[in-house]
């Protein structure tokens, strides 16, 4: 049981750093500060929004700090009058200056969301499931000036089943993330963490997703095609042509894994379950849709719809 209070900085921003704030606020022991992006603005009519982190500290009660800029020094002065003793930081999205790293006594503490060094960069989860990783997990580790070289402290991992998409591994790796972080700080009060450098020849960047990581290359194997859809769900989605219209995919199967069955992109046959595709390598099964202009659908409403037939291509 934890009595001394704790001054936390917390610095986050998406869904997937509000879940570890909201674990670290049911611990009484730890005094919070938290800092995130400046509000965007979002959707189709761009309404200025705040960020996770910033709904989940207000309605937690606590004052929120959004610095537009973290360059010379411009948040020393808050961070002097703040005076963390240790900073925890979960997709802050920014990078984080000398200053910063080098102010609190227990060190600033970030959690990533891949298991380091592999998969450095913005990207790690949607990386993983598009390369079909076996395993995946989420690591603390110190921060350094690089990007995620620091030296690591704790890890926790689990397989990754062969139909999970983003979002169950996004939502599996914040929970137990959040567990992990709150783990890290207990280990630094005790100053019973063992800091473990990274290994720089097994190291791995996941870029950022673009539009090109979307487009499927039916010349592709199933299981690969199948990787990056289940890897880009249910956002930005994987996405085909179809008539010269967009298609994007929402869901689908691997039904046989090798051996050549028509011309990659080809529909093979419509059924209740779906829309059979031939492969570089083998069947892919698609199981719903997102025409363009339209809203998500199963495959079965798609070819009710007559928005497809057997014979036609996708992606030519």
């Amino acid at each position: 049981m934890y009595y001394i209070i704790m001054r936390v900085l917390f610095m986050g921003t998406p869904d997937f750093a509000a879940v570890s704030l909201k674990r670290l606020l049911k611990e009484k022991d730890l005094e919070i500060h938290v800092v995130t992006q400046p509000d965007k603005p979002q959707g189709r009519h761009m309404v200025l929004t705040p960020s996770a982190v910033k709904k989940a500290a207000l309605e937690a009660g606590l004052t929120v700090y959004q610095p537009e800029t973290l360059k010379n020094e411009a948040f020393l002065k808050t961070l002097k009058e703040l005076d963390p003793q240790i900073i925890l930081v979960v997709a802050y999205g920014k990078i984080l200056p000398p200053y910063i790293l080098d102010y609190p006594e227990y060190g600033c503490i970030n959690l990533h969301g891949s298991l380091l060094p592999l998969y450095r960069g913005a990207a790690p989860m949607q990386r993983m499931v598009i390369d079909g990783r076996e395993e995946i997990g989420v690591t603390t580790m110190y921060m350094a000036e690089g990007l995620d070289t620091g030296d690591m402290l704790e890890k926790w991992r689990t397989p990754l089943p062969s139909d999970a998409d983003f979002e169950w591994v996004h939502d599996t790796l914040a929970q137990n993330g959040a567990e992990l972080l709150l783990s890290t700080l207990r280990k630094a009060q005790e100053g019973a963490l063992l800091p473990e450098k990274q290994d720089e020849e097994q190291a791995t960047y996941a870029a950022k997703i673009l539009k090109d990581d979307c487009l499927l290359h039916f010349e592709e194997s199933a299981t690969a095609l199948h990787n990056r859809i289940r890897g880009l769900c249910p956002v930005p989605l994987a996405f085909t042509t179809l008539k010269g219209k967009s298609l994007k995919i929402l869901k689908s199967r691997v039904i046989k894994e090798q051996g050549v069955f028509g011309a990659p992109g080809q529909v093979l046959s419509l059924e209740k379950e779906g829309v059979y595709v031939a492969c570089g390598q083998g069947i892919l099964q698609i199981e719903g849709v997102k025409p363009e202009g339209k809203k998500a659908m199963s495959c079965a409403d798609f070819i009710r719809g007559r928005g497809i037939a057997k014979g036609d291509l996708l992606g030519g």
